[in-house]
C-alpha cells in the first residue's frame, strides 16, 4: 500500500480509468458480435448499419486511448470486408 498522498490519489485515479476502458472493451466486443451475427444471418442491410455503428464505436475507443489506433483500423476493416461480402452475395 502506498504511503505517499499523491500515490495514493494515483491509484484511485488508475482504478477508475481501468473500470471505464473495461466498459468500453465491453461495449466494441459486444457492438462486434452484432455485426458477426448480422453477417453469419445473411443480413446484409443490418450488418452493414451494424459495421457502421462499430466503426464509430472503435474510432472513439482509439481516439480515448482505450485501444490502439492501429488495432481499431484493422478490426473496422474485418468487420466492413465481412459486411461488403455479405452485400455483395445477394
Amino acid at each position: 500500500m502506498a504511503n505517499i498522498k499523491s500515490q495514493i490519489k494515483r491509484n484511485k485515479t488508475n482504478e477508475r480509468r481501468a473500470e471505464k476502458n473495461k466498459a468500453v472493451r465491453t461495449a466494441l466486443k459486444t457492438s462486434t458480435k452484432k455485426v458477426r451475427t448480422a453477417v453469419a444471418d445473411g443480413d446484409a442491410e443490418a450488418a452493414l448499419e451494424r459495421a457502421r455503428e462499430a466503426a464509430r464505436a472503435l474510432d472513439k475507443a482509439a481516439s480515448r486511448g482505450v485501444i490502439h489506433k492501429r488495432t481499431a483500423a484493422r478490426r473496422k476493416s474485418r468487420l466492413a470486408r465481412a459486411a461488403n461480402a455479405t452485400a455483395a452475395s445477394e
